[in-house]
């Protein structure tokens, strides 16, 4: 059995309802969420200690996906974390090329819940 900490994840989107999903899809299967509705949310969590499965939404306000990731690296945040995009685009930003390495994963939205759920289960087997 996994630890419990890695039976958590981060949903980084600055629309409520969706971390309201998350949780509700999620937390019945064991898997907490740490809902963060924005970018330097999501630093905040990072900076005290959370580490494990993220889905970043690109588009918020202030700071979108890509900053956040950016920042996550400038900040040496990036270890023992995992990043799915959570997206209602298709394809990655191309000006943001070099970012993709760091992503494991894009998930667009609208999503199914029973997708969501198995594909949020293979990723927590991603972590150390």
């Amino acid at each position: 059995m996994a630890e419990e900490s890695s039976r958590r994840i981060m949903v980084v989107d600055d629309d409520v309802f969706i971390l309201e999903v998350m949780e509700e899809l999620l937390e019945p299967e064991g898997i907490g969420v740490v809902a963060a509705e924005s970018g330097d949310a999501c630093i905040a969590e990072l900076t005290g200690g959370f580490r494990g499965v993220i889905l970043m939404d690109i588009m918020m306000p202030h700071k979108d996906g890509w900053e956040t990731i950016q920042e996550m690296i400038d900040r040496d945040l990036m270890g023992g974390n995992v990043i799915v995009m959570l997206t209602a685009k298709d394809v990655p930003d191309a000006e943001l090329e070099c970012l993709k390495e760091q992503v494991i994963d894009y998930i667009t939205k609208p999503f199914e819940p029973d997708e969501i759920v198995a594909l949020v289960k293979g990723y927590l087997n991603y972590l150390p």
